[in-house]
């Protein structure tokens, strides 16, 4: 008997029900190209060219954390933007283009070696990445909801880890030649515009009138533990490659620590879903950060165990935004959660901002070695507050808009 005649057994009910939840999980596959290329490649990858890219152009440690720092505040101005954008257009319409600029910005980042000029690309990549990641959640949110699931929003950020393979495993093998990576990456980034351009309106549009206001306050610990994390895990990141560079890493460990983080942030769901979905309060949240900061504290202790930091890293980190993400969808109306979780990651770009650019002063005067400390702390502090976290009743004051929250 095959698993549709099982369920014919069922009733039809249980067979719908079954159809819908495999339309769901693959509306969020799709969708998570949008983190693939906003975070994957327009974030993370800078990483691995960071080394090439400070040795052709003569940075230190600190120029190259303010590139980054660069990005980040283009992450805030973004955020700050996201839901008066929402307004004007539309939440699908604001994630479809987004994603087309920022295949744009990373495609222009390959024109010129000017360091001015290199701070303006990654800044408006972080303005396209961060609307991309606001809307792209809320879609998955919308999309959870009506699968009364969490999974999709769990995959959605786990597209992350496909950017990070994608550039894990051909950025090292170009040595120096870090304006081809750029190019690369836009036209990889272009192809994710095509693959998520559909998935973008499965979620359901609120009308653009009930964009709502941003609850922060009443999850104040939550955005606290969220700062502190984005200051944190960037920093690890950010420096991974300068830090195996540091140690005369061969370029085959380089692939493989890169790859292995981004294999593991694609199997994050499978590991995260279920806590993510079912442990009440900030349970879950607790759990990843004090991880990620055991991964940091493993590179740190024993360098020759990298790969396992990385692996450890990659199963969790690109989990706490979803985390976060439920958070804010458990104790937060529908129509609030455009502006709540623009909120939050204008909170969390404030974070990715300081992070690089602290760690790379303290990495100048000492070593690598302060950039995981760093990182270390950070998540630790951020796990012990996250701790704390209590389960929240949805306000109910914002009026209805006809599409209930569903538990």
């Amino acid at each position: 008997m095959d698993r549709t005649d099982r369920f014919d057994l069922d009733g039809g009910d249980g067979m719908v029900r079954w159809r819908e939840s495999r339309s769901e999980v693959a509306e969020a596959v799709r969708l998570a190209a949008g983190t693939a290329s906003a975070l994957g490649l327009a974030r993370f990858a800078y990483g691995l060219l960071l080394p090439a890219m400070r040795d052709d152009l003569h940075w230190s440690l600190a120029q190259a954390g303010v590139m980054s720092t660069a990005n980040g505040l283009g992450h805030l101005a973004g955020a700050l933007v996201t839901a008066a954008l929402v307004r004007r257009v539309s939440t699908a319409a604001a994630f479809r283009w987004s994603m087309v600029l920022t295949a744009v910005a990373l495609a222009a980042t390959a024109v010129s070696g000017h360091y001015a000029a290199l701070l303006v690309t990654r800044a408006a990549a972080g303005v396209t990445g961060a609307v991309v990641f606001i809307t792209g959640g809320v879609i998955a949110s919308r999309i959870a909801a009506r699968a009364s699931s969490g999974t999709p929003i769990v995959v959605y950020f786990a597209g992350t880890g496909l950017g990070i393979v994608l550039s894990g495993v051909t950025i090292p093998a170009l040595g120096a030649n870090w304006r081809l990576a750029w190019v690369g990456m836009g036209l990889a980034a272009g192809l994710a515009a095509l693959v998520s351009w559909t998935a973008a309106s499965q979620g359901g549009e609120e009308p653009a009138a009930t964009a709502g206001r941003a609850r922060l306050r009443p999850l104040w610990r939550t955005a606290l533990a969220y700062l502190l994390f984005a200051a944190g895990y960037i920093t690890y990141i950010t420096f991974l490659s300068a830090y195996l560079a540091e140690r005369d890493a061969p370029l085959v460990q380089v692939m493989l620590i890169w790859t292995a983080l981004g294999a593991a942030v694609m199997a994050a769901p499978a590991l995260w879903s279920r806590p993510i979905t079912h442990w009440r309060g900030g349970g879950a949240l607790a759990t990843l950060l004090a991880l990620l900061a055991g991964g940091a504290v493993i590179a740190l202790a024993a360098p020759a165990l990298v790969l396992a930091s990385s692996i450890v890293f990659g199963a969790t980190f690109m989990s706490v935004p979803a985390a976060v993400t439920a958070l804010v969808r458990a104790a937060t109306p529908p129509a609030g959660w455009t502006a709540t979780l623009a909120a939050f990651t204008t909170v969390f770009a404030v974070g990715q901002t300081a992070g690089p650019w602290i760690a790379g002063l303290l990495a100048d005067h000492t070593s690598t070695d302060a950039t995981l400390a760093w990182t270390a702390i950070l998540c630790a502090a951020a796990a012990v507050i996250a701790a704390t976290v209590r389960p929240r009743p949805i306000e109910t004051s914002t009026p209805a808009t006809g599409h209930g929250e569903r538990q």
